[in-house]
Protein backbone atom coordinates (compact mmCIF):
# COMPACT_ATOMS: atom_id res chain seq x y z
CA UNK A 1 0.00 0.00 0.00
CA UNK A 2 1.07 3.74 -0.76
CA UNK A 3 3.19 5.34 1.87
CA UNK A 4 1.35 7.94 4.43
CA UNK A 5 1.86 11.73 3.28
CA UNK A 6 3.23 11.90 6.98
CA UNK A 7 6.11 9.37 7.02
CA UNK A 8 6.82 10.58 3.50
CA UNK A 9 8.55 14.29 4.63
CA UNK A 10 10.39 12.08 7.43
CA UNK A 11 11.49 10.00 4.74
CA UNK A 12 12.66 12.48 2.34
CA UNK A 13 14.37 13.97 4.88
CA UNK A 14 16.05 10.94 5.58
CA UNK A 15 17.16 10.08 1.83
CA UNK A 16 18.29 13.44 1.93
CA UNK A 17 20.48 13.21 4.74
CA UNK A 18 22.02 9.82 3.92
CA UNK A 19 22.78 11.86 -0.01
CA UNK A 20 24.59 14.51 1.84
CA UNK A 21 26.67 12.07 3.99
CA UNK A 22 27.27 9.59 0.77
CA UNK A 23 28.25 12.83 -0.77
CA UNK A 24 31.50 14.32 1.23
CA UNK A 25 32.75 10.97 1.95
CA UNK A 26 34.67 10.94 -1.48
CA UNK A 27 36.01 14.57 -1.01
CA UNK A 28 37.28 12.81 2.25
CA UNK A 29 38.84 9.97 0.93
CA UNK A 30 40.31 12.08 -1.29
CA UNK A 31 42.50 14.48 1.16
CA UNK A 32 43.10 11.11 3.34
CA UNK A 33 44.83 9.44 -0.16
CA UNK A 34 46.28 12.88 -0.61
CA UNK A 35 47.77 13.08 2.77
CA UNK A 36 49.98 10.05 1.34
CA UNK A 37 48.00 6.81 2.17
CA UNK A 38 47.13 4.22 -0.83
CA UNK A 39 43.53 4.48 -2.30
CA UNK A 40 43.05 0.43 -0.88
CA UNK A 41 44.24 1.13 2.81
CA UNK A 42 42.24 3.48 2.79
CA UNK A 43 39.00 1.47 1.68
CA UNK A 44 39.77 -1.33 3.93
CA UNK A 45 39.38 1.83 6.71
CA UNK A 46 36.06 2.91 5.55
CA UNK A 47 34.64 -0.42 5.26
CA UNK A 48 36.21 -2.42 8.46
CA UNK A 49 35.66 0.78 10.64
CA UNK A 50 31.80 1.41 9.24
CA UNK A 51 30.96 -2.54 9.61
CA UNK A 52 31.94 -2.68 13.53
CA UNK A 53 29.85 0.17 13.82
CA UNK A 54 26.98 -1.25 11.74
CA UNK A 55 27.47 -5.03 13.56
CA UNK A 56 26.89 -3.10 16.71
CA UNK A 57 23.48 -1.82 15.58
CA UNK A 58 22.61 -5.05 14.25
CA UNK A 59 24.16 -6.94 17.54
CA UNK A 60 19.80 -7.95 18.69
CA UNK A 61 19.05 -9.44 15.59
CA UNK A 62 22.37 -11.39 15.10
CA UNK A 63 22.36 -12.41 18.88
CA UNK A 64 18.77 -14.35 17.74
CA UNK A 65 21.23 -16.58 15.63
CA UNK A 66 19.34 -16.19 12.47
CA UNK A 67 19.69 -18.83 9.42
CA UNK A 68 21.73 -17.03 6.44
CA UNK A 69 22.26 -17.29 3.12
CA UNK A 70 25.68 -17.08 3.29
CA UNK A 71 26.72 -17.74 -0.50
CA UNK A 72 24.70 -14.69 -1.47
CA UNK A 73 26.41 -12.68 1.55
CA UNK A 74 29.50 -13.75 0.41
CA UNK A 75 28.85 -12.26 -3.11
CA UNK A 76 27.40 -8.94 -1.98
CA UNK A 77 30.11 -8.26 0.46
CA UNK A 78 32.86 -9.09 -2.03
CA UNK A 79 31.30 -7.05 -5.32
CA UNK A 80 28.40 -5.29 -3.63
CA UNK A 81 30.68 -3.62 -0.50
CA UNK A 82 34.50 -4.29 -1.35
CA UNK A 83 34.07 -4.04 -4.95
CA UNK A 84 31.93 -0.43 -5.06
CA UNK A 85 34.37 1.26 -2.64
CA UNK A 86 38.13 -0.15 -3.38
CA UNK A 87 36.67 1.04 -7.03
CA UNK A 88 35.50 4.21 -6.47
CA UNK A 89 38.45 5.23 -4.10
CA UNK A 90 40.41 3.81 -7.55
CA UNK A 91 38.64 6.45 -9.15
CA UNK A 92 38.76 9.35 -7.09
CA UNK A 93 42.42 9.49 -7.09
CA UNK A 94 42.73 9.72 -10.49
CA UNK A 95 39.55 11.43 -11.71
CA UNK A 96 37.86 14.67 -10.18
CA UNK A 97 35.08 13.64 -7.25
CA UNK A 98 32.12 14.48 -9.50
CA UNK A 99 33.09 12.47 -12.23
CA UNK A 100 34.27 9.06 -10.79
CA UNK A 101 30.41 9.26 -8.70
CA UNK A 102 28.99 10.07 -12.17
CA UNK A 103 30.90 7.00 -13.20
CA UNK A 104 29.56 4.67 -10.83
CA UNK A 105 26.20 5.82 -10.85
CA UNK A 106 25.77 4.43 -14.16
CA UNK A 107 25.23 1.53 -11.76
CA UNK A 108 21.56 1.59 -12.12
CA UNK A 109 21.60 2.01 -16.02
CA UNK A 110 23.27 -1.90 -15.81
CA UNK A 111 20.52 -2.74 -13.60
CA UNK A 112 18.16 -1.55 -16.06
CA UNK A 113 19.48 -3.54 -19.11
CA UNK A 114 19.64 -6.60 -16.26
CA UNK A 115 15.80 -6.68 -15.59
CA UNK A 116 15.29 -5.65 -19.82
CA UNK A 117 17.91 -8.31 -21.26
CA UNK A 118 18.70 -11.17 -18.67
CA UNK A 119 15.17 -11.82 -16.59
CA UNK A 120 13.39 -10.49 -19.96
CA UNK A 121 11.03 -7.93 -17.99
CA UNK A 122 9.20 -5.65 -21.00
CA UNK A 123 10.34 -2.41 -19.60
CA UNK A 124 7.84 1.68 -20.12
CA UNK A 125 9.56 3.09 -22.71
CA UNK A 126 11.02 5.76 -20.14
CA UNK A 127 13.29 3.86 -18.99
CA UNK A 128 15.34 3.04 -22.47
CA UNK A 129 15.06 6.20 -23.33
CA UNK A 130 16.57 7.40 -19.71
CA UNK A 131 19.17 4.94 -20.41
CA UNK A 132 19.75 6.37 -24.00
CA UNK A 133 20.15 9.87 -22.55
CA UNK A 134 22.43 8.88 -19.78
CA UNK A 135 24.89 7.09 -22.39
CA UNK A 136 25.12 10.66 -24.04
CA UNK A 137 25.23 12.64 -21.37
CA UNK A 138 28.52 10.01 -19.78
CA UNK A 139 30.08 10.73 -23.22
CA UNK A 140 29.82 14.43 -22.64
CA UNK A 141 31.29 13.99 -19.19
CA UNK A 142 34.08 12.19 -20.29
CA UNK A 143 34.65 14.49 -22.96
CA UNK A 144 34.96 11.66 -25.75
CA UNK A 145 35.21 13.95 -28.31
CA UNK A 146 39.15 15.19 -27.04
CA UNK A 147 39.88 11.58 -26.95
CA UNK A 148 39.17 10.69 -23.60
CA UNK A 149 42.00 13.44 -22.03
CA UNK A 150 40.60 11.96 -18.41
CA UNK A 151 43.09 9.20 -16.84
CA UNK A 152 42.16 5.93 -18.82
CA UNK A 153 42.69 3.79 -15.74
CA UNK A 154 40.65 6.16 -13.84
CA UNK A 155 37.56 5.70 -15.80
CA UNK A 156 38.20 1.85 -16.03
CA UNK A 157 38.01 2.24 -12.35
CA UNK A 158 34.86 4.49 -12.49
CA UNK A 159 33.07 1.44 -14.76
CA UNK A 160 34.00 -0.97 -12.90
CA UNK A 161 32.76 0.28 -9.72
CA UNK A 162 29.56 1.00 -11.49
CA UNK A 163 29.05 -3.16 -12.39
CA UNK A 164 29.87 -3.70 -8.65
CA UNK A 165 27.20 -0.86 -8.21
CA UNK A 166 24.68 -2.77 -10.14
CA UNK A 167 25.60 -6.08 -8.26
CA UNK A 168 24.88 -4.62 -4.80
CA UNK A 169 21.41 -3.22 -5.78
CA UNK A 170 20.30 -6.71 -7.75
CA UNK A 171 21.83 -8.82 -4.91
CA UNK A 172 20.68 -6.51 -2.40
CA UNK A 173 16.98 -6.61 -3.64
CA UNK A 174 16.93 -10.33 -3.57
CA UNK A 175 19.21 -10.62 -0.01
CA UNK A 176 16.50 -8.14 1.62
CA UNK A 177 13.25 -10.50 0.99
CA UNK A 178 15.13 -13.18 3.99
CA UNK A 179 18.15 -11.16 5.45
CA UNK A 180 17.27 -8.47 7.95
CA UNK A 181 18.49 -5.09 7.00
CA UNK A 182 20.63 -4.26 9.65
CA UNK A 183 22.14 -7.63 9.56
CA UNK A 184 23.14 -7.63 6.05
CA UNK A 185 25.13 -4.56 5.66
CA UNK A 186 26.87 -5.17 8.95
CA UNK A 187 27.47 -9.39 7.88
CA UNK A 188 28.41 -7.70 3.93
CA UNK A 189 30.63 -4.46 5.14
CA UNK A 190 32.47 -7.28 7.48
CA UNK A 191 32.86 -9.90 4.32
CA UNK A 192 34.18 -7.02 2.13
CA UNK A 193 36.97 -6.07 4.79
CA UNK A 194 37.93 -9.91 5.28
CA UNK A 195 38.22 -9.90 1.65
CA UNK A 196 39.91 -6.20 1.49
CA UNK A 197 42.53 -7.15 4.35
CA UNK A 198 45.00 -8.84 2.06
CA UNK A 199 45.25 -6.19 -0.18
CA UNK A 200 45.33 -3.68 1.84
CA UNK A 201 47.53 -5.22 4.15
CA UNK A 202 47.21 -2.77 7.02
CA UNK A 203 49.93 -3.90 8.90
CA UNK A 204 52.39 -2.61 6.79
CA UNK A 205 50.25 0.87 6.02
CA UNK A 206 52.20 3.89 7.71
CA UNK A 207 49.38 4.84 9.75
CA UNK A 208 51.06 7.78 11.18
CA UNK A 209 50.86 9.47 8.21
CA UNK A 210 46.93 10.57 9.47
CA UNK A 211 48.69 12.63 11.87
CA UNK A 212 50.07 15.07 9.27
CA UNK A 213 47.91 17.84 8.75
CA UNK A 214 45.72 18.05 5.84
CA UNK A 215 43.37 21.07 4.65
CA UNK A 216 39.65 21.33 4.43
CA UNK A 217 37.60 24.38 3.97
CA UNK A 218 41.27 26.83 3.76
CA UNK A 219 41.55 25.46 7.78
CA UNK A 220 44.14 22.99 8.75
CA UNK A 221 42.81 19.47 10.52
CA UNK A 222 44.62 16.56 11.36
CA UNK A 223 44.38 13.15 9.16
CA UNK A 224 42.75 11.35 12.24
CA UNK A 225 39.69 13.79 12.29
CA UNK A 226 39.10 12.72 8.50
CA UNK A 227 39.73 9.51 8.96
CA UNK A 228 36.90 9.18 11.76
CA UNK A 229 34.78 11.71 9.85
CA UNK A 230 34.84 9.27 6.49
CA UNK A 231 34.14 6.13 8.87
CA UNK A 232 31.40 7.99 10.42
CA UNK A 233 29.34 9.96 7.25
CA UNK A 234 29.55 5.86 6.16
CA UNK A 235 28.02 5.05 9.10
CA UNK A 236 25.31 7.76 9.22
CA UNK A 237 24.94 7.05 5.34
CA UNK A 238 23.60 3.94 5.35
CA UNK A 239 21.52 4.25 8.27
CA UNK A 240 19.31 6.81 7.02
CA UNK A 241 19.33 5.61 4.04
CA UNK A 242 17.66 1.79 5.62
CA UNK A 243 15.32 3.87 7.46
CA UNK A 244 14.51 6.46 4.57
CA UNK A 245 13.37 3.15 2.14
CA UNK A 246 11.13 2.09 4.93
CA UNK A 247 9.10 5.29 4.71
CA UNK A 248 9.30 5.63 0.62
CA UNK A 249 8.59 3.70 -2.47
CA UNK A 250 12.30 2.73 -3.99
CA UNK A 251 11.46 5.26 -7.00
CA UNK A 252 11.24 8.19 -4.68
CA UNK A 253 14.12 7.11 -2.49
CA UNK A 254 16.00 5.83 -5.59
CA UNK A 255 15.90 9.33 -6.95
CA UNK A 256 16.72 11.09 -4.26
CA UNK A 257 19.72 9.36 -4.03
CA UNK A 258 21.03 10.99 -6.67
CA UNK A 259 21.39 14.21 -4.40
CA UNK A 260 24.66 12.91 -3.96
CA UNK A 261 26.64 13.17 -7.15
CA UNK A 262 25.62 17.08 -6.41
CA UNK A 263 26.44 17.11 -3.23
CA UNK A 264 29.90 15.42 -4.12
CA UNK A 265 30.85 17.86 -6.63
CA UNK A 266 29.92 20.60 -4.58
CA UNK A 267 32.25 19.24 -2.05
CA UNK A 268 34.66 18.39 -3.75
CA UNK A 269 34.27 22.13 -4.74
CA UNK A 270 34.70 23.65 -1.38
CA UNK A 271 36.85 21.27 0.02
CA UNK A 272 39.48 20.12 -2.26
CA UNK A 273 38.73 23.46 -4.87
CA UNK A 274 38.39 20.97 -7.82
CA UNK A 275 36.19 22.32 -10.27
CA UNK A 276 34.42 21.09 -13.41
CA UNK A 277 34.47 22.69 -17.12
CA UNK A 278 31.01 23.72 -18.64
CA UNK A 279 30.59 21.05 -20.83
CA UNK A 280 31.01 18.25 -17.94
CA UNK A 281 29.10 19.68 -16.12
CA UNK A 282 25.87 20.28 -18.86
CA UNK A 283 26.92 16.54 -18.84
CA UNK A 284 26.27 15.75 -15.35
CA UNK A 285 23.35 16.98 -15.79
CA UNK A 286 21.88 14.91 -19.00
CA UNK A 287 23.30 11.80 -16.96
CA UNK A 288 21.49 13.08 -14.11
CA UNK A 289 18.15 13.22 -16.07
CA UNK A 290 18.62 9.96 -18.11
CA UNK A 291 19.05 8.06 -14.74
CA UNK A 292 16.45 9.55 -13.03
CA UNK A 293 13.70 8.97 -16.47
CA UNK A 294 14.89 5.54 -16.17
CA UNK A 295 14.48 4.58 -12.69
CA UNK A 296 11.37 6.04 -11.88
CA UNK A 297 9.89 4.10 -14.61
CA UNK A 298 10.99 0.94 -14.16
CA UNK A 299 10.35 1.70 -10.05
CA UNK A 300 6.92 2.54 -11.01
CA UNK A 301 6.15 -0.46 -12.83
CA UNK A 302 7.82 -2.32 -10.55
CA UNK A 303 4.95 -0.80 -7.53
CA UNK A 304 1.73 -1.11 -9.97
CA UNK A 305 2.79 -4.92 -10.09
CA UNK A 306 3.00 -5.45 -6.17
CA UNK A 307 -0.52 -3.03 -5.74
CA UNK A 308 -2.53 -4.66 -8.15
CA UNK A 309 -2.36 -8.52 -6.15
CA UNK A 310 -2.65 -7.08 -3.09
CA UNK A 311 -6.36 -5.11 -4.35
CA UNK A 312 -7.21 -8.24 -5.95
CA UNK A 313 -6.70 -10.43 -2.72
CA UNK A 314 -8.29 -7.64 -0.86
CA UNK A 315 -11.24 -8.15 -3.03
CA UNK A 316 -11.46 -11.79 -2.82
Amino acid sequence: MPRRASASTTGLALILWASLCFGVSGPLAKTIINAGLDPVPVTWLRVVGSGVALALVALPALLRRPKLPWTGLVAFGLAGVAGVQVFYFLAVSRLPVGIALLLEFTGPILVVAWIRFVRRTRLPRAAVIGTLVSLAGLAVVVEIWSGLRLDALGLLAGAAAALCQAAYFLGGEKLTESVDTRVLLAVGFLIGGAALTPFARPWDVEWGRLDTEVSLLGFETSGVVVAVALVGSTFLAYLAGIAGLKLLSAAIAGGMAYLEVVVASLAAWLLLGESLSTAQIIGGLIVLAGVLTAQRAVGGRQEVDLVVPERAEARD
